[in-house]
């Protein structure tokens, strides 16, 4: 049973999200892989303090590759569960702010 506070990883900061989070109020985190939507929702709501429209999960699948010589598949990066969530208008998130 995992906690609500083990269910958000960590925030997902690229420029992609960074555009997200200015213009469209959302916000992307790493979550745990038996994670639901309910337990996002709650998780967010509860450690941020914020109110919370939708929540949207994907599941990244690992990146392959293959050797050269023998052909064998490596995978270089595991797979994981990623969810977008987007909040109510007026409402942020502090660690997604940059320097002001």
């Amino acid at each position: 049973m995992t906690t609500i506070y083990d269910v958000l990883r960590r925030p997902i900061v690229t420029e992609k999200t960074n555009y997200m989070n200015s213009d469209l109020h959302q916000y992307v985190f790493e979550v745990t892989n038996d994670s639901t939507k309910g337990m996002v929702k709650d998780a967010v709501e509860t450690i941020f303090k914020v109110n919370v429209v939708r929540v949207n999960m994907i599941v990244v699948p690992a990146k392959r590759t293959r050797r050269a010589r023998s052909r064998q598949v490596k995978i270089r990066r595991s797979g994981y569960k990623k969810a977008v969530v987007t909040l109510a208008p007026g409402d942020t998130i502090a660690i997604f702010e940059g320097v002001k």
